[in-house]
């Protein structure tokens, strides 16, 4: 996207586990319906038939423990391939927004700089999977990662990427930070620490920023 052209209305939220995305997701697309506007909301691993069955192998099947990283990895973007085709772009090319719990940079963070694998490898087999698309806007909830463990502690449920350890989230904080320095223009993190409605407003106003309205 050269810098005169306009962003497509696709942001994605990206974040450690338990940093609230969900929540603002949900706000944003509210905020954005008052407006007027056509809104879609999907997520990743899922969005698609396809992907929400890879979605159960990844998160909570007994037959995904101890897969290999290489099988994650390439699982979670055989969902994004089918999510893309089959949902984003027939979105957009209708002129709604697009709001998605996690994208590419989830794979490059998680399986890359957590697990190990080979950044350039991802990221050739990203662009296979996404055809080049790349949100207009990409919105990195920053949580310490000792407050995320409690959060994800808490919850009733916790799948198999929650019950990773802390040197794991500790990881994957440091890769998504260094992600948003590699890619200012796209990323912009938000503390994700203070209460929701004083984060809804610095969603709010990113998106604003962005998409100038």
């Amino acid at each position: 996207m050269s810098p005169s052209s306009p962003r497509r209305r696709f942001i994605s939220f990206e974040g450690s586990e338990a940093c609230g995305k969900t929540t603002q997701i949900a706000l944003l697309k509210e905020m954005l319906e008052r407006r007027g506007e056509k809104v879609l909301v999907t997520r990743e691993p899922g969005g698609t038939p396809v992907g929400e069955t890879l979605r159960i192998l990844l998160k909570s099947a007994p037959e995904g423990r101890g897969m290999s990283p290489e099988t994650e990895l390439l699982l979670f973007t055989a969902s994004r391939a089918e999510l893309v085709r089959k949902v984003i772009l027939p979105a957009l090319d209708e002129g709604k927004w697009v709001l998605s719990d996690r994208f590419s940079d989830s794979t490059l963070v998680y399986q890359g700089v957590a697990r190990g694998l080979s950044v350039k490898t991802i990221a050739r087999v990203n662009g296979v999977a996404t055809g080049g698309l790349e949100p207009g806007l990409t919105l990195l909830f920053d949580l310490d990662p000792e407050v995320a463990m409690l959060r994800v502690r808490s919850r009733a449920l916790f799948d198999r990427i929650d019950q990773e350890d802390a040197v794991f989230f500790t990881r994957v904080r440091q890769g998504f930070i260094d992600l948003a320095a590699a890619h200012p223009a796209r990323i912009k993190r938000i503390d994700a620490s203070p209460a929701i409605a004083e984060v809804a407003v610095a969603v709010e106003k990113e998106v604003a920023d962005a998409f100038q309205f």
